[in-house]
């Protein structure tokens, strides 16, 4: 754990880096295809253009992770002495800010046209020679972009836990839970199609919600992570204990009196700093390097730890999780 050396993944994670970055390919395409669908099926439905616009959304954040990806592993520079390792956190800011954006739009929008009672007219269209209901094509092609995010989010969850990626695991989240906003639109058309008018704009003011929580959760985790929060559990806001296991750790060697650690994430990177108070005999050099390398074995994710010796320790420690 050499301060400067720029991080890189072990085998097993960078081979779930790769697969992460098919993913993505594979979210584009198949979020792509289902928002086109969708387009062509649209109508005057508005919970059909709020599922569309939702589908859209979801496909900003496997470009940004691509992009993120891109930049992630570059060499630091003077302008950026601790490397890239937070562009992933940087393209999630921006996608969770979208979607919190667009989704109180879209809320607004349909909110107003229950409060206006407009009444969205779902005709007849033909097809190879047929007629039929509109209603069907759209529900058909809901059903299409309900499966493509059920897929995508059943496929990213283990990978994002096996990169303790929390920006994919919410990611994943977002497309698995797909089912609840295009359900909705398709109970919003059958409605419709019974004469229930309100049906539409209802279930179009439930897929705008479901939009700005996804982009509320995002937000919160991205700004935390910003904020040098100490590393939390996936999907928790309950803190890791990454941190006790690093001090237990350092405290179980002979030289050491006590020790204080501070962690914070840095993209998918553990950074952070240990302050130790040696025993009076102790070889400061040969124990800094001993720290070192006990607590580089502890977690792939720890990354250019500074290891502090100090002459004692104050309020500023961090305390132990299980003290809080």
């Amino acid at each position: 754990m050499k301060i400067g050396e720029s991080f890189t993944y072990p085998e097993e994670q960078w081979q779930l880096r790769e697969k992460a970055k098919t993913l993505s390919w594979l979210s584009i395409g198949l979020l792509v295809s289902a928002a086109m669908f969708l387009f062509f099926a649209l109508g005057s439905s508005e919970a059909m253009k709020t599922a569309w616009v939702s589908d859209v959304l979801t496909a900003i954040p496997p470009i940004a992770l691509l992009g993120a990806m891109h930049v992630e592993l570059r060499g630091r520079s003077q302008r950026f002495p601790y490397g890239f390792t937070r562009s992933i956190s940087v393209a999630f800011l921006v996608t969770s800010g979208v979607l919190s954006l667009v989704g109180l739009y879209l809320l607004y929008d349909s909110l107003s046209k229950l409060v206006a009672q407009q009444r969205p007219p779902i005709g007849t269209t033909q097809m190879f020679g047929h007629t039929f209901w509109s209603g069907w094509l759209m529900i058909a092609a809901l059903s299409y972009s309900l499966l493509c995010g059920l897929t995508l989010g059943l496929l990213k969850k283990p990978v994002a836990m096996g990169l303790n990626d929390k920006a994919l695991r919410a990611e994943a989240t977002m497309n698995r839970d797909e089912w609840l906003s295009e359900g909705a639109a398709i109970v919003g058309i059958v409605l419709v199609g019974f004469g229930h008018w309100w049906g539409d704009a209802v279930a179009a003011a439930f897929i705008s919600i479901e939009i700005v929580h996804d982009g509320w959760i995002n937000m919160r985790l991205v700004l935390g992570d910003l904020m040098d929060e100490t590393p939390t559990k996936m999907g928790e806001k309950e803190l890791e204990d990454i941190t006790d296991k690093v001090r237990s750790r350092v405290e179980s060697l002979s030289d050491i009196a006590v020790a204080g650690v501070r962690l914070r994430e840095h993209g998918r990177a553990v950074t952070g700093e240990i302050f130790i108070v040696p025993q009076d005999h102790a070889d400061l050099m040969n124990l800094v390097r001993e720290v070192a390398d006990e607590a580089k074995d502890i977690d792939w994710r720890l990354h250019d730890i500074t290891v502090m010796p100090v002459p004692k320790l104050d309020s500023i420690t961090p305390p132990r999780v299980s003290s809080s």
